[in-house]
């Protein structure tokens, strides 16, 4: 861990110097709290390195096999968990996370003492050099753990190293997502398998507590994806009444005191009540709600064939052909089926918004927002180059899924997007270069954001492994 301790060092050192500049966090300028922000981030990575070779060093000493003479037993403690668990005030799960990378990082040796490299190298080598986070190589060392058995060394070095390269720049959320991907393609077999052992463990349990009513309800995604659409839509409807609501009234405005302050919490509370009085016949037959729509997503060859697997739109977790087929017979669910026969999907000059095949379309290259992957629901098409000042075409070569947020950041900010273009290409978009699903987004931050301007990736294939 040569690398790591150096890294802490330097990373100590650079904090020092930009804090003995300042009087305090308020006295920080922009660039020192960028600064700041990814030097403690890369101190942070060397320190949970040396911390797992640590966890690495007291987990051997505290096997079972040592007995009494355990070191987490001599310390009054059950195991090597429990004891860094409790010294370094963290979560029982952390401590064994840094075990596990620890462990996974650590050189062996053979039953004659030979040196052996790492079980997982690629790992060991992020670690040391500082590039991922102990939670994030946690996450893949699980998985990888998951699959040795009934797969080749030579499939799970491929994985490791893949994962690995990929999972940089992620958010843990992020590599989770990747993770399931990896999975579904790796063990398409038992997709269906563990789709009915959860199907199985479904649950609902209802009970009174302090005047309310606790509801808990466990589904498989399949069949909860139809409850997650009716509800954020119902959500989404109510945001867009409360916005209605904000611009057509002042500030001096009586009513404005019975405005919608709703957390998104409590929409999705009433979303249930009003549905269920819905169902026993309420009055109202008009439910308010917006995008309520299922997206399942899969390959024509796959849904013919019955192997491969696909997509729900805004659900993490891949599901086998034989759920889809299941989903595609029930109402608001709309199997959009790659390859096939479909409707107009570039409209050029002559009109500016872009329709919902569009969108389904640049759903399969985005993922959601292709900026912060929030889910497609929660995002509109947007103008690569802008309608009215570039003159852009309403083509999906030229459109972008972007939530409301980022796209204000963008054009505000003086950010650039690029389709396919190779990390530091300068040229723009060639009009009429197609669209096509396997494209890669990259957004190009402003000279003063990043003075090399160097891409950032964007859309599904941040995740997707098979992007």
């Amino acid at each position: 861990m040569s690398a790591a301790l150096d890294n802490l060092h330097e990373a100590v050192s650079a904090v020092d110097a930009v804090w003995a500049d300042a009087d305090g966090p308020d006295a920080f300028e922009r660039t020192d709290l960028l600064s700041l922000n990814a030097t403690l981030a890369t101190a942070r990575h060397a320190l949970e390195a040396l911390q797992a070779e640590v966890a690495a060093g007291i987990a051997h000493e505290s096997r079972s096999e040592l007995g009494a003479d355990s070191l987490a037993k001599q310390n009054g403690y059950r195991n090597a968990a429990a004891l860094i668990a409790t010294t370094t005030s963290a979560f029982t799960r952390e401590a064994s996370q840094l075990v596990k990378v620890g462990q996974a990082a650590a050189p062996r040796t053979n039953l004659v003492g030979e040196r052996l490299p790492a079980k997982y190298p690629a790992v060991a080598y992020a670690l040391d050099a500082g590039n991922l986070s102990a939670a994030a190589l946690a996450m893949i060392v699980e998985f990888l753990d998951r699959i040795r058995i009934g797969h080749g060394d030579a499939l799970v070095a491929e994985l490791e190293q893949v994962l690995v390269e990929r999972a940089v720049g992620l958010s843990l959320d992020e590599v989770r997502r990747m993770i399931k991907h990896a999975e579904a393609v790796v063990e398409e077999d038992k997709l269906e398998e563990r789709e009915q052992q959860r199907r199985e463990r479904r649950t609902l349990s209802m009970f009174e507590r302090d005047g309310n009513l606790h509801v808990n309800l466990i589904t498989p995604v399949e069949e909860g994806a139809a409850i997650r659409a009716a509800i954020d839509g119902y959500v989404s409807a109510q945001f867009q009444a409360r916005r209605d609501a904000e611009q057509s009234s002042s500030p001096d405005d009586p009513d404005a005191l019975d405005a919608d302050r709703r957390t998104v919490a409590m929409m999705r509370a009433d979303a249930i009540a009003l549905f269920c009085e819905h169902v026993l016949g309420c009055e109202s037959s008009n439910v308010p709600v917006s995008g309520a729509t299922v997206i399942v997503r899969v390959d024509a060859d796959d849904l013919q064939t019955g192997t491969g697997h696909g997509t729900i739109d805004g659900i993490d977790q891949p599901i086998s052909i034989a759920a889809i087929r299941r989903m595609a017979a029930a109402g608001g669910v709309i199997p959009c089926v790659l390859d096939g026969e479909g409707e107009i999907l570039d409209w050029g000059r002559e009109r500016r918004l872009f329709t919902r095949p569009q969108k389904l379309s640049l759903v399969e290259r985005d993922g959601g927002c292709a900026r912060c992957g929030l889910p497609p629901h929660m995002t509109k098409a947007h103008h690569i180059e802008w309608w009215k000042r570039d003159q852009g075409a309403t083509d999906l070569a030229n459109g972008i899924l972007l939530c409301e947020s980022c796209h204000h950041r963008i054009h505000d900010n003086g950010w650039e997007i690029r389709i396919d273009n190779p990390p530091g290409a300068g040229t723009r978009r060639r009009r009429g270069t197609g669209f096509n699903v396997k494209a890669k987004v990259w957004f190009i931050p402003p000279a003063h954001v990043d003075p090399a301007r160097t891409p950032q990736l964007g859309g599904r294939a941040r995740y997707d492994i098979a992007a």
